[in-house]
């Protein structure tokens, strides 16, 4: 049989910007005869240019609907601002459509909800595009913890330092906005680019779902002239009464790898989850370094629908981590940092926070927040468990 008659026909909503990852990611799928790119949904249609060599020329259109049902598509990309995330995803499932939907999958617990029951009761299988757990190292470390490698699990600590020029928040109109036109947008550090330290520091806890969430603490500032936060740690005591701390900035002296630390009563596993790689020390042994390979969660999606292979990141996966969300979007505005505790590098066009750096490595170390670590700037919210499972 032709490959192109087994092919998955997909539509991409959302082909700018980080939807040229996925652009990139359907050729590599297409040219293994798993996926066809079949359709993109653009506001603006792309050019031939843009369009990655060897998709061909995919038929285009600014409504999802209509392009979903001329394009027969069986699965839809979704990669476009986080408020339409809803509404694009219940388009698809009206339309029996399933979804690789990216992260964060909404701007609120109630736009959760509201997708994650729309798909179940349309029947169609979701994937939340936290590539991170889709990484052999999640079910590496939690092998690791079942084995008593580390002892008893105190809690486990997030670490993301980053640089984002101030050009990043000029990318879009919705960029570092908590709302914009009265919607929720909730672009912020913890929420956006090191959601995957937040949802997978929850995953290596245990507490994925929403009743795994009995009290959430957040801080939250900005350096930058943007209304979220760029510099921001939150807090969640699990149900189990561990604590779950992740601290995040994108003013960061340094930029480096992010990363999670799960600690224990005998050691420490530390996983830097962009390159997949683990570090297990306990006490008694050497330290063990292991690094590990990934499954695509486009491909495990496809594998789901063709074989019944189990969906990686279904919604369910990402309950507690859109918690975080709702704690962080009903939260007080973030504090503005005094000039004082901020400087620019004109060079780099970006802003940094002297010693965040520090701060966000003792916060993942301590499990303390930065209030906590003597930060002058930062002022802690706690959030009670508002949200009902």
């Amino acid at each position: 049989m032709n490959t192109s008659d087994t092919a998955v026909p997909i539509v991409l909503a959302g082909a700018r910007g980080h939807g040229r990852w996925h652009l990139d990611n359907i050729r590599r799928l297409q040219d293994k005869g798993i996926v066809r790119l079949a359709g993109l949904c653009e506001l603006t249609p792309l050019t031939a240019a843009e369009i990655p060599e060897g998709l061909g020329a995919p038929e285009q259109s600014a409504d999802l609907g209509a392009l979903l049902e001329t394009t027969g598509a069986r699965i839809a990309v979704v990669c476009t601002p986080i408020p339409t995330h809803t509404d694009l995803a219940l388009t698809a499932a009206a339309k029996g459509v399933h979804l690789l939907l990216e992260k964060p999958p909404a701007p609120s617990y109630a736009e959760f909800r509201r997708m994650a029951d729309g798909i179940a009761r349309a029947g169609v299988a979701c994937q939340i595009g936290f590539q991170s757990l889709g990484s052999h190292a999640v079910p590496a470390i939690r092998a690791l913890i079942e084995d008593d490698a580390i002892g008893e699990v105190s809690g486990v600590g997030g670490a993301g330092a980053w640089a984002r020029a101030q050009t990043y928040y000029r990318r879009a109109p919705w960029a570092g906005r908590r709302r914009l036109n009265g919607v929720d947008v909730i672009d912020g550090a913890l929420t956006n680019p090191l959601a995957h330290a937040v949802a997978t520091a929850l995953a290596l806890a245990g507490a994925t779902r929403a009743e795994d969430v009995a009290r959430i603490e957040t801080e939250l500032a900005h350096a930058n002239a943007i209304e979220s936060d760029d510099t921001s740690c939150v807090r969640v005591s699990t149900a189990d009464g561990r604590h779950v701390v992740v601290a995040a900035t994108l003013c960061a002296e340094d930029p480096d790898d992010p990363y999670v630390v799960v600690h224990g009563s005998r050691g420490r596993i530390t996983y830097w989850y962009k390159q997949d790689r683990v570090l297990l020390q306990r006490a008694g042994h050497g330290p063990e370094e292991f690094e590990y390979g990934s499954t695509d969660l486009l491909e495990n999606l496809v594998e789901h629908l063709t074989d019944g292979t189990a969906l990686l990141v279904p919604p369910a996966a990402t309950e507690s981590f859109m918690r975080v969300v709702e704690a962080i979007r009903t939260a007080p505005d973030p504090v503005q940092l005094p000039e004082r505790a901020w400087r620019l590098l004109p060079d780099e066009d970006r802003r940094v926070v002297p010693g965040v750096d520090g701060l966000v490595a003792a916060a993942a170390d301590t499990l303390c927040l930065y209030s906590e670590l003597g930060a002058p700037w930062a002022f802690p919210t706690v959030h009670p468990k508002e949200v009902s499972p």
